[in-house]
């Protein structure tokens, strides 16, 4: 998780506390629906807490397959994943050859591409 996320959670975290100590005072001095629905809303920082933690997962879920295995490697291996990238997105052999201005016949794109700026 990063810093935004940990206080994020942070937060989420004290409110709850801060919800649960309101519960408590209202079962002893207050009314008993207000006990229950201050004690429902002090669920909800929690399921809020759960999703960061989740998405911060799906996201590190999302790049792993991009890192390296190995951390050592780990900025040599970076350049060559975004240069492999580059290169696989590339078009055909005569667009290379060409300047990006030809495409060969079974290339997908088969639109006309000028390296001119």
């Amino acid at each position: 998780m990063n810093r935004s996320g940990r206080l994020l959670s942070a937060l989420y975290l004290a409110t709850t506390g801060g919800l649960a100590w309101t519960t408590v005072l209202e079962f002893r001095y207050g009314p008993r629906w207000a006990a229950f629905l201050f004690a429902a809303a002090s669920l909800v920082p929690v399921i809020a807490v759960v999703r960061e933690t989740l998405i911060t997962d799906l996201i590190r879920a999302a790049v792993a397959p991009q890192l390296p295995e190995h951390p050592a490697a780990d900025a040599v291996t970076r350049e060559d994943a975004v240069i492999r990238e580059e290169l696989d997105a590339a078009c055909c052999e005569r667009w290379w050859t060409s300047l990006g201005t030809d495409h060969d016949l079974v290339c997908r794109h088969r639109s006309r591409r000028s390296s001119a700026a």
